[in-house]
């Protein structure tokens, strides 16, 4: 059976492991967020990664352990890295278990270390619990190291040496290890947990799919805790984003760790002090502003970008602008007693006023408010900011005929 074919069919699911598909070796998932699938695949293609393909959530690509470990590295857009270990079609619980267990878990884990399975379950009959199904997985993993070492890995929630993935999908399951660990949005500058759903993978994805050459100058004129300015200056250095934390494929059996040196040396040669791109950030909330200047300073990009204090519509920009980005609020940032019409008639009269020649683009989870812009959007696209749905809307910028 050649890569990527079905497995034979089976007479009965009782008495007989199933037959795993041929998996080719190294093949890998980056989930994201939805709606920024592109951004991720133009990452991917930038690293050198083969048969990349977006799907629904994510970007499947295919690469070798440098390729994967350079994408923990670099990737601005994704959630995470994972890579397929095992896909068959099942039944049930037992044909799960049987399934896992055929596999050499000893070249990934010791029985010393610790994991965790997320399960996730649809379409099939005599599965239907994604608790019970994560379970059988962990079983079948712990029942191969403890016949073979006498004991047993642990379980840890948090903080696992080896995370496991499963997706079963009308009878077909997929069995992922994680090499991320902790989810690569978490760059490590943020200094709190803030309000704004806005995180920092979904900034940069959404930087990607506005085209931002790294050239022209940018700003925000309502940057809140600072997550596009922090982001866009990350990218315009040629910083790493994964450089400086750690991952869960570092305390693996098969890590190599010459191999992660090199690359996170070349990724320190690589990361440059000054950029061409001017960074204007503004906002009205005093406490916001001090945020995003606090994460740009723990981002090492402080200097990078020029903070104010201003309301959108009295912002005038040091350099005019080439590209405006903006997550203005849509009722759920800001509290009830904010005038969200007010907010977004700002900034349409920044955009008009101040913003000639430029493109805009507005990330919004309310249509309502685009109305308060007096502007007709030329692209929108669908994308979630968290739970929310939302449109990132594209503005080009003409001067406005009216006072």
């Amino acid at each position: 059976m050649r890569g990527g074919g079905r497995p034979r069919k089976r007479g009965s699911a009782r008495g007989r492991p199933p037959i795993p598909s041929e998996v080719p070796a190294h093949r890998f998932f980056a989930p994201c967020g939805l709606g920024l699938e592109p951004a991720v695949e133009q990452e991917l293609e930038e690293l050198g990664a083969g048969d990349v393909e977006a799907r629904r959530g994510g970007v499947a690509f295919v690469g070798d352990r440098r390729l994967a470990c350079a994408a923990n590295l670099w990737l601005r857009s994704a959630i995470r890295v994972q890579e397929e270990l095992l896909a068959a079609s099942i039944e049930d619980g037992d044909d799960l278990h049987a399934a896992v267990a055929s596999l050499d878990w000893d070249r990934w884990i010791h029985p010393d270390q610790t994991l965790a399975v997320t399960a996730s379950v649809r379409d099939t009959p005599r599965l239907t619990h994604s608790g019970y199904a994560a379970l059988r997985v962990k079983d079948a993993v712990v029942d191969v190291l403890r016949g073979r070492h006498g004991r047993r890995p642990s379980v840890d929630a948090k903080h696992p040496d080896l995370p496991l993935r499963l997706h079963v999908l009308g009878g077909r399951m997929t069995l992922y290890r994680d090499w991320s660990g902790q989810t690569l949005h978490k760059r490590g500058w943020r200094p709190i947990q803030v309000r704004s759903p806005l995180n920092e993978a979904t900034a940069a994805g959404l930087l990607r799919l506005a085209g931002w050459d790294r050239r022209s100058s940018l700003v925000d004129p309502m940057c809140g805790s600072g997550t596009f300015p922090v982001e866009a200056a990350l990218w315009a250095a040629d910083r790493a984003p994964g450089l400086g934390r750690r991952f869960a494929f570092e305390r693996w059996g098969d890590h190599d760790a010459a191999l992660w040196r090199d690359l996170t040396d070349e990724a320190r040669e690589r990361a440059r002090e000054s950029i061409d791109a001017p960074i204007e950030a503004a906002d009205r909330h005093a406490g916001a502003l001090d945020l995003a200047q606090k994460g740009a300073q723990a981002a090492g990009v402080r200097g990078l970008i020029r903070f104010t204090r201003s309301d959108a519509r009295d912002l005038v920009p040091r350099t005019p602008p080439g590209l405006v980005v903006a997550n203005p609020p849509y009722g759920e940032r800001l509290g009830a007693d904010e005038d969200l019409a007010d907010s977004w008639a700002a900034l349409g009269a920044f955009l008009r006023g101040r913003c000639a020649g430029a493109t805009a683009w507005v990330l919004c989870g309310n249509p309502d408010l685009t109305r308060h812009l007096r502007l007709k959007a030329s692209r929108r696209v669908p994308v979630m900011n968290g739970p929310i749905e939302c449109r990132w809307l594209r503005y080009e910028i003409r001067e406005d005929p009216r006072p």
